[in-house]
Parts: structure tokens; sequence; C-alpha cells
């Protein structure tokens, strides 16, 4: 294992915000998206693009069952955003980066090289080339050379990470990303995100045809990802041109009648979907940690950064074309509070076919009942004005560093009851790692989003805690020791110290 020699040195600094943001519940926040009282709708519906393509597949380069192997780089390169070429932060020079696809019970091998130029140090005072690798929603190891955050290295060196799945549920889509605190932010904004499928098997879904779709905003500036201001730490840095796998408004085709899955993760830093689709329901039947036991149809489904959906979509029986679009979702700032935005557009064309939905998905996924030992903890989300006029963001009143951090220690083979509180005028995205949860209750947010997960056998590792409401966790704490963390994972707050380790003994 190849560690870094340079100092991390983490300083928040220079994120302003005026205190009358926090004072007035209908204040305007700062970069054009509002708290509270958002009346008009600005429509972003740009023309139809090309033709829809799923992210390029990693090749196996394993001849062993049971095994795969793959490289994977990070490096800049000349990417097409929209028709025009920007310098991004890739996976293997594609944006987003291609996709790792493995199988519960595979051991993943991932020969990681980090070829990112040395940059300088960024505003929290971190080499902007330091990065590693987490594997967002893996249930393994986070020891080792496995899902170790804690480990990070410059430009130049190379790490061997490998996870075993045999404890990891099948039929999810994960995603991958860096995790160095204090780079977190720029990096995925500036393109380093991927998805990760573990594949289901033998289940009612196989025979439909299956897309992957990878959300991801940005803005350029001077053929480059535009730069973080101290009000995008605050409020979380939302983009201009919203892709889907790396492309503006692309079709889908279908056929009449078809049903197609398609597999969806929210790769963004801070902007929320409300996706709907135009005269159809989404029907899902997954989650971030895996199948439910039959599709639940919804009008919309609301992901925030981290969050994946496994959805259904039977194609109308009438042609045209559907749009899929982001609707207006107020999560406390940024310019998505007031925008609609079209994403995809979904061709219904062709010759008709009769396909059926299934009536159960996995008849095994359940609701698990409060263990009447549970251990109850009380994590508190705040945001807020700190020294020097700068902004401050913290759990249970420690702002996460290399110095200090609010710590949890769990035993193995345990359950908890997390009773998380936001304490803000914004909806914070909680993200455990590790160990998925399920819900059993939130206060305040989408009435839709409440009522999906908390009466379905849904597990999350990523869930919107709403402004000044609250959420409970059941945590089964399983399987694996070391030390992980939780965090916002709207990623400016991340790495402005709203996180905590998790030491599990």
């Amino acid at each position: 294992m190849t560690k870094t020699t340079r100092t991390r040195n983490i300083v928040l600094t220079a994120v302003t915000m005026a205190a009358a943001v926090y004072a007035s519940p209908g204040a305007a926040m700062m970069g054009g998206g509002c708290m509270m009282g958002c009346t008009s709708t600005t429509v972003i519906d740009p023309p139809r693009g090309a033709a829809f393509a799923d992210p390029p597949t990693l090749p196996n380069l394993s001849m062993t069952p049971g095994v795969v192997e793959v490289n994977l780089e990070a490096k800049i390169a000349p990417v097409n955003v929209n028709g025009t070429t920007a310098n991004l932060q890739t996976y293997n020079g594609f944006f987003p980066g291609p996709t790792i696809k493995v199988k519960k019970g595979d051991i993943l091998k991932v020969h990681f090289k980090n070829s990112l130029p040395y940059s300088g140090v960024n505003d929290m005072g971190m080499p902007r080339d330091m990065t590693n690798l987490h594997t967002h929603g893996l249930h393994v190891s986070p020891a080792g050379n496995a899902d170790n955050v804690l480990v990070h290295f410059p430009s130049g060196e190379t790490f061997d990470y490998e996870y075993d799945l045999s404890l990891h549920r099948g039929g999810n889509l994960n995603f991958y990303h860096p995790h160095v605190h204090g780079n977190v932010a720029e990096q995925v904004w500036a393109g380093q995100a991927g998805a990760l499928e573990v594949a289901d098997e033998g289940t009612a879904l196989s025979g439909y045809e299956t897309h992957i779709l990878v959300l991801k905003d940005i803005t350029l500036s001077g053929g480059a990802p535009e730069a973080h201001t101290s009000a995008d730490f605050m409020n979380g840095k939302e983009g201009d041109t919203m892709l889907v796998n790396g492309q503006v408004n692309p079709v889908l085709a279908m056929r009449p009648g078809q049903v197609q899955r398609w597999k969806i993760v929210n790769a963004s830093n801070a902007r929320f979907y409300k996706l709907s689709l135009g005269s159809h329901s989404l029907r899902v039947v997954g989650t971030d940690g895996g199948l439910l036991d039959k599709p639940y149809a919804q009008s919309t489904v609301l992901l925030s950064p981290g969050e994946r959906v496994d959805v259904l979509v039977k194609a109308s029986s009438t042609k045209g074309y559907y749009k899929l679009q982001a609707l207006p979702y107020n999560r406390g700032a940024g310019d998505s509070a007031n925008q609609q935005i079209t994403l995809m557009t979904v061709n219904v064309t062709g010759s008709s076919l009769s396909q059926n939905l299934p009536a159960m998905v996995d008849p095994s996924a359940t609701r698990l009942n409060v263990p009447a030992n549970a251990v109850t903890r009380q994590i508190t989300l705040s945001m807020g004005m700190g020294m020097m006029g700068g902004g401050s963001a913290s759990i249970n009143g420690i702002a996460f560093s290399d110095t200090e951090a609010y710590t949890i220690v769990s035993g193995r083979e345990t359950y908890e009851v997390w009773e998380i509180y936001n304490h803000s005028m914004m909806d914070h995205p909680f993200h455990q790692h590790v160990n998925p949860a399920q819900v059993i209750s939130i206060s305040g947010g989408d009435s839709a989003y409440k009522s999906l997960y908390t009466t379905t056998p849904a597990w999350k590792d990523t869930v919107i805690v709403p402004a000044m409401g609250s959420v409970k966790l059941l945590v089964p704490v399983k399987d694996y020791g070391g030390t992980t963390v939780f965090h916002c994972h709207i990623l400016e707050h991340e790495d402005m110290g709203m996180m905590g380790l998790w030491d599990i003994q």
C-alpha cells in the first residue's frame, strides 16, 4: 500500500454568506435558488439529441471464473460536452466513467492509477491531484485495500483495490467516485464518477431490455469545469448543463407496449432530480441496496446526490415522443428549485410488443422489525456562520478534519437506530458507508418520497433528511469491522466538515 508523503492540511476558508439568509426562511439563496416561496418556473427543453447510449463497460481482464479485474485511471482528457470540447477529470478518458459490472460473490480487483496532474492546492487546503476510490453502496470491508476511504495518494502513484462481494446483496446499481476529504466536490464536479452494477440473476426482471442512466450536471468555463466559489460550498454546486450518460436530451427508442428497465444514479454534486415521464408511471423495483418485493408505481421519483433507483417503464400503446423531466424541487438552495428540465426523450415507435409487468420481483424482500435491544443514537446535521464570517458545516457540532471528528463506535452483528436531525434550511442527503439501512420514519419533505421509503422493504445507504426535519434509520451493523465514515452527500458540505467517523469493532 502506497501512502502519500505530502502534508494534509484542511482549512475551512472563504465560505461567505449573509447571516440574513438563515435568519429569514423566505430569503433568496446565493446562486439563484430559493429557500421557500419559489413560484416562477424556468423551462429548460433542449432540442432532441443523439440516440441514447449506455456508458461503456470496463473489460474484464481476468480469465478466472468469479474474478473481475479492471484497470482504472484517473486522468485529464478532452470530452465533448454538448458540442464543446472540454478538459475534464475522467476515468479512462470517459465522461461519465465506464461501468464496472460484477455479480454477487465475485472478487473485484481494480488496478488504479492516479494520472491527475499536480496543480496546486485548493481552498480546502488539499493538493488537487490527491485522490482515491470509493465504491459507493458496496457492502464490503472498509479496511485494508478494500473500500478504505482513509487511504489516498498523489499523482503518479498506483494502488490495487480488492473487494469481496460474497456478502453483498445482488441486484443493485452503485457508483464509484473519489473520496479524499477536501477534494471530493471538485473532483466529482469535474467528471470523476461512474456506475458500478451488481447483477441480479434468475429474477422476474431478466427478460427486459435494460439501460443505465448516470445523471450529472456541469458548467464549463474556458474549456474546463467552472471553478467553485465560496457560495458554491455553502449551497452545493449545480451546473447549467444537465446530462444523461454525458448526453444532452438523448433519444431512447421503445416499442409500443415494451417494458424496459432503467437503473438510474444521481452522480451530481448537489442537484436533486424529481423525475417524471410524460403519460407514464415509473414502477420502482429496486433502491440503493437491492430489489423490492414487487413494483411500486410512482408518478414522480425523487433522487438526491448519491441515491439510485431501479425502475420499470411500460411504453404507451400510442406512438410519439415522451419527455423524461426533472420537475422543480426546492432543496433549500440552487436553481433546480424553479427549473423544469427535459433530461431525455423516449421515442415510442415501431411495431407493438406485448410485454407484461411482473407481479413479484424479490419475494424474500421484507421490512425488518426494530429489535428490542437496538442502540439508539442521535446525529445532528448543522450549517451556519463560522469564524471570520466563513461558513461552517458539522455533525453534532464537530466539523470533520484530520484532527477532529464526531465518532460513532459500534459493535459488529448488532442493530442500531439512528435518529438524524437536520438543523438547517437545506435538505441534506445522508450517506453511511458499508451497511445499508431501512427507513423507519421521515419528518418533513416530499410526501411521495416519504411514503415509498417508509412502507416498502427498501434498503438505503443514502436518504434525504429534509430541511428542519428528521429521519430515523434501522442500521444493521453486519459482517465487517474497521473505520469508515458517514456524511452529507452534497459533496461541498462533506468537504466543509459535515462528516463523521464510524468505528466498527
